[in-house]
């Protein structure tokens, strides 16, 4: 599986439920997906094959921003 790593808009742990439960209905494992919130880049990390783009388009579809850092 591949590391991958988003700058988001979220806010709150309501946000990372839902950011969260968006990237599980797509197929990345409960342990597959970490969001720090208290970094002020609210960084996303993923681990999974799925391309950026799709992390992003579920991202953006559940509400949030997300953009990919190379």
């Amino acid at each position: 599986m591949a590391t991958q790593k988003f700058r988001t808009n979220a806010k709150c742990g309501g946000c990372s439920a839902k950011i969260g439960a968006a990237l599980e209905q797509n197929g990345v494992p409960a342990g597959g997906w970490s969001l720090d919130l208290a970094a002020p880049e609210k960084w996303l990390t993923v681990d999974s094959e799925l391309a950026p783009e799709a992390i992003v388009r579920i991202v953006t579809e559940a509400g949030f921003k997300a953009e990919e850092v190379r």
